[in-house]
């Protein structure tokens, strides 16, 4: 058009000028309607679909050493491998040949060969994007870990592990960022439920303000605190009376075995023997329960028993509770 106008228009001043006066001017208008019919519909698979046609696309090559090409036995030029995934797939279509004497039934079944082979391509290529996607490459040469320990967010929790290494085979149906976000929005959901635990415990300890939840814990702090210092205090005594031996001067005397872990305390204590102890409690109790039955009763208690003993026995009962306070 602009060579039968001449040299007074350039080719780009003819198309505005076309566009203008004809697309868009009133013959356009009038001629082009609003909506076009008769448009074709794409009835092929989403992008990155099983069957989307996006997936026999090339990659674009790996950025591998030459030696790593060797070891993977890869073809950068081609993007393919020396063994890729169903290495036998071309062997469907390598005899096939069209002949001008093959009847219907045998070009369907040709056809049906070479249909066999475009859907063995296409898995072939979804797998080499899934690897490429997920980084499997890197990760089979050693290069991830480093990359990996750069980007982390957050440290993964064995709990995580474990459970990524269940869901692998959802891979191939997520992208690699989807499975991430997966993962994110799941630790999210932890994070949410435990913060739900902690103010459910605060309402029933009747704290309805922040500013009260510091003290709080500030005092539980301090309470699991002493309770595990009572613990540990607890079982290094007992872990000393194993190896040390503090029981060793009583514990082969007769009616050891009788005793409680705190009279066997106090006996050792009072270097007295388990015998004589329990001989000085049965006396003790009894004439305690005579005379809350109002029978008089004389002390027998034995000569071996001074003052101090006796006082430190009848501390011990009161406390324990084998008799009343007023008795001792």
């Amino acid at each position: 058009m602009a060579a039968h106008v001449g040299a007074s228009r350039t080719p780009q001043e003819v198309m505005e000028h076309y566009v203008s006066m004809y697309i868009h001017g009133n013959l356009g208008k009038a001629c082009i309607p609003d909506t076009i019919p008769n448009r074709v519909t794409d009835h092929t698979c989403p992008s990155g679909g099983p069957l989307s046609p996006s997936l026999t696309t090339p990659l674009p090559p790996l950025d591998i050493s030459v030696a790593e090409q060797q070891q993977l036995g890869y073809m950068p030029l081609r993007d393919d491998y020396e063994i890729e995934y169903d290495q036998d797939a071309e062997t469907l279509i390598s005899g096939l040949s069209v002949n001008y004497d093959d009847d219907d039934v045998e070009i369907e079944l040709k056809r049906a060969h070479v249909d066999m082979y475009v859907r063995k391509l296409r898995e072939r290529q979804r797998r080499k994007n899934i690897a490429r996607d997920y980084n499997l490459v890197p990760a089979f040469l050693g290069r991830d870990k480093k990359e990996k320990e750069k980007t982390a967010k957050r440290k993964i929790t064995k709990e995580e592990k474990e459970l990524r290494l269940k869901l692998r085979p959802l891979y191939q149906f997520m992208s690699c960022k989807e499975f991430d976000d997966l993962f994110e929005n799941m630790h999210k959901e932890k994070m949410l439920r435990a913060k739900i635990r902690e103010l459910q415990r605060y309402r029933r300890n009747g704290i309805t303000k922040m500013e009260e939840s510091a003290e709080y814990e500030a005092a539980r702090h301090k309470r699991e605190k002493r309770k595990e210092n009572k613990n540990s205090a607890g079982s290094k005594r007992g872990k000393e009376d194993g190896k040390d031996g503090e029981f060793a001067a009583i514990e082969n005397l007769p009616g050891f075995e009788l005793l409680s872990d705190r009279e066997k305390v106090l006996c050792s204590s009072l270097n007295l023997s388990p015998a004589r102890y329990l001989t000085v409690k049965t006396i003790i109790i009894k004439d305690h329960l005579q005379k809350r039955q109002g029978i008089p009763s004389k002390s027998r208690l034995p000569s071996y028993l001074d003052k101090v003993l006796k006082k430190r026995i009848l501390n011990f009962l009161t406390e324990s509770g084998w008799i009343s306070r007023d008795a001792s």
